[in-house]
């Protein structure tokens, strides 16, 4: 008998919700089957966005309070228990869903969901990790906010939930895991980053190798594939990255449209602009996740539009679909 992924969906966060939420759904419920949505929010706006699912079905649990973009985590966790962000982590609890997402308020969503989701045994720190697009492939990058200072175990379990979750999204492929440092060699870095490279290089795992210290101008290099760093490192390389890509495709752009030559040529070299294009459109590589908790928490970007939202659902599927949860038990063990 085929199982059923039920995916609870706070469809009432971020900009352009739920429409986006729901377009999101129907786009991914296109490309995969047997996908159960657990639908959060206000029900008479989101009956009127909904059609019917192919291949999948769907609930809606009518909640009309929603958390706001302004609420402060702690505001949220106190006026949101009946929000539909707080549902549909709830659901999660009860076992009602396997994974949740939401496109809302970032600290909200983690404060909630460290409210009512317990940590895997061992774990510390929950972390925040997103996929990064490299030179042969993907990257998993992991402290991005949620913590900003770190521990040497701390950096360690990074390594080992970070490498669980490539595993669980490219199940064919070996993790290859690196702290990112201001150095390659064994001297260079603070005390923490040096006792976390220690305990790497001594442990022993079947599930990773551990290949040192990468700097920030190779982590597209796709020598490695896992990142570990603290979360205030990661979200300045994070916001970098994402800012730098902006700016490539601008300048492209107007070098490519400024004049007769440049649209002659951007005419005749369209097939490798839009490859270029795909590379760096970050709706491809939506998705945050928060691991560390008994159950995966999926943070899609608030100003993403409803493809962005729906490439995160695959993130939900994969995630749940590669047992990612019980990959970080037995590693963190072993």
């Amino acid at each position: 008998m085929t199982k059923i992924l039920n995916i609870a969906v706070d469809a009432m966060g971020g900009e352009g919700s739920p429409k986006k939420a729901i377009d999101g759904i129907m786009h991914h419920s296109k490309s995969s089957k047997n996908i159960n949505y657990n639908i959060f929010g206000d029900e008479n706006e989101i009956k009127e966005l909904l059609k019917d699912l192919r291949n999948n079905s769907y609930k809606i649990f009518d909640t009309k309070d929603k958390i706001l973009d302004t609420d402060s985590p702690l505001t949220a966790a106190r006026k949101g228990k009946n929000s539909s962000m707080w549902k549909a982590i709830e659901s999660v609890k009860s076992k009602d869903s396997d994974i949740v997402i939401s496109a809302g308020n970032t600290g909200a969503l983690f404060v909630i969901a460290k409210m009512n989701l317990e940590m895997i045994e061992n774990i510390d720190k929950p972390a925040l990790s997103a996929l990064w697009p490299n030179k042969s492939g993907m990257n998993v990058v992991l402290d991005l906010g949620a913590n900003i200072e770190c521990s040497e175990k701390n950096l360690t379990d990074f390594a080992i939930m970070g490498s669980s979750l490539f595993k669980s999204l490219f199940p064919k492929e070996q993790p290859k895991v690196a702290l990112l440092n201001i150095g390659s060699e064994d001297i260079k870095g603070n005390e923490i980053i040096k006792s976390a490279h220690k305990i790497l290089s001594e442990k022993k795992s079947n599930e990773f190798n551990f290949a040192g210290y990468i700097e920030g101008n190779n982590i597209m290099s796709g020598d490695v594939n896992v990142i570990v760093t603290d979360g205030f490192t990661g979200n300045i390389a994070l916001k970098t990255a994402e800012g730098t890509a902006n700016f490539i495709m601008k300048e492209v752009k107007n070098s490519m449209t400024s004049n007769l030559y440049g649209k002659v040529l951007s005419f005749l070299n369209i097939k490798n602009i839009k490859k270029v294009k795909d590379k760096l459109d970050p709706r491809l590589y939506n998705g945050a996740i928060l691991i560390g908790l008994n159950s995966p928490v999926v943070k899609s970007h608030g100003s993403t539009d409803y493809i962005g939202f729906s490439n995160s659902l695959k993130v939900c599927e994969k995630i749940v679909n590669g047992n990612l949860i019980e990959k970080i038990k037995d590693n963190i063990i072993n």
